[in-house]
């Protein structure tokens, strides 16, 4: 996949033909509808305008490849919305899904109250209008006066751990004289510094950009460096589905000593290939968690995972699910036992959105971040204090726009 499209692909979120899926977990959106106080505030607000723009994000260095990809640059242009209302009242957020999608169902939205078509119990109600969906819960915060967190019930937020997800491939950059080794252990340190106690590291360097023993041999020295270094720290690590399970469980074998905080997405997900992970585990006494569910998710086969504790974390895109449907899939996951960390590379905002949905459902036992500035969104308001995320306590999800649209 060329970059360009790769970075696309990651602010759209997961395929579009997951738009519309609302079975789930849960029950059908419309199924859920409870009236409250704050739905009829919502219904005093008339839908006038959409528009559309975008927002630049900017990474604090050159993000470089992983398992499957090549470089994913420094940042990327991310669609948004902005909708109004009859009495003045303004809520954006990126889309769920694309642009073009997002213009075919706003004549939908033009004219019609904000309660009808959002609930503050359950999110978006129609399916059609969930390109909508993060929006629509910030438009609800702005009328609301309240966070996203409060509107999900809890009016002091859950605050949780927050990694730093953008340690790539950068010691083999640049091509024509790598960096090595050192340049991860630069870049964990000046994580540290921005306030991060939690790294993941990308590994499978064996899959595409190095020999097989090379590339092995590198993805187990750097693990070992990085915790070595940073012993306060969390190391987690992300395979990308670069690796066999046998070619993974050398790995782990190489790395002996390393406690990995969670291993991610180590192999293409199979129930015969996680029983066979987690019995080496297992046998070896070592205690990790496995998280899967981020690229071409099956929420069905993943909640069979889940319910056969295969896995412990559930990973799908907090766009790419929707924020209506994670609200939906949380009580399900603490249902069966398990945690959600939903994906959030590419955005800052994605992370921002995750910090809201945590706040105010908790179940999250750690938070992606993909540091970022912004001359078009004012991201002051969240604070990573000793490797958490704190949200700001003001409307929506307190990122007010710079720029007019």
């Amino acid at each position: 996949m060329k970059r360009r499209n790769f970075l696309q692909a990651l602010n759209v979120g997961i395929a579009s033909a997951a738009l519309l899926d609302t079975k789930l977990y849960g029950m059908p959106l419309d199924r859920l509808y409870v009236p409250t106080l704050d739905d009829k505030e919502l219904g005093y607000h008339t839908i006038q305008s959409i528009k559309f723009s975008n927002v630049r994000l900017q990474y604090p260095r050159l993000v470089g490849k992983n398992a499957r990809l090549d470089l994913h640059g420094y940042g990327p242009r991310v669609e948004i919305c902005v909708i109004q209302t009859d009495k003045g009242a303004k809520g954006w957020a990126s889309l769920r899904g694309s642009r073009r999608e997002a213009e075919e169902v706003a004549k939908d939205l033009i004219g019609k109250k904000v309660s009808d078509v959002f609930q503050v119990s359950v999110g978006t109600i129609n399916n059609r209008h969930i390109p909508y969906d993060m929006a629509l819960h910030d438009l609800a915060g702005v009328i609301l006066n309240k966070p996203v967190y409060a509107l999900l019930g809890k009016e002091t937020p859950e605050i949780v751990d927050c990694y730093s997800g953008m340690i790539y491939f950068d010691d083999l950059e640049p091509a024509q004289n790598p960096s090595g080794i050192d340049k991860i252990l630069e870049e964990c340190r000046f994580d540290y510094e921005m306030g991060y106690r939690q790294f993941k590291l990308k590994i499978g360097r064996g899959n595409r950009w190095m020999s097989f023993k090379e590339g092995m041999q590198r993805d187990i020295d750097v693990t070992k460096k990085v915790a070595q270094a940073f012993p306060d720290c969390d190391v987690l690590v992300d395979g990308n589905n670069g690796f066999s399970v046998e070619e993974f469980i050398v790995y782990m074998k190489g790395i002996s000593g390393v406690n990995l905080f969670w291993i991610e997405e180590p192999f293409h997900e199979t129930i015969v290939d996680y029983e066979k992970l987690g019995g080496w585990l297992k046998s070896e006494g070592i205690k990790t968690l496995l998280a899967d569910g981020e690229a071409d998710p099956d929420q069905d086969f993943l909640k069979k995972l889940i319910e056969r504790k295969l896995i412990d974390i559930h990973l799908t895109d907090i766009e790419g699910l929707g924020f209506t449907n994670w609200r939906k899939l949380m009580p399900e996951l603490k249902r069966l036992g398990a945690q959600a960390s939903p994906h959030a590379w590419g955005s800052l905002l994605k992370t921002h959105y995750t910090a809201h949905l945590t706040g105010g459902l908790g179940n999250t036992i750690t938070i992606e971040g993909v540091s970022s500035t912004s001359d078009d969104v004012d991201l002051s308001g969240y604070k990573l204090e000793k490797g958490k995320l704190v949200p700001p306590a003001t409307p929506g999800f307190g990122m007010p726009l710079l720029i007019s649209v």
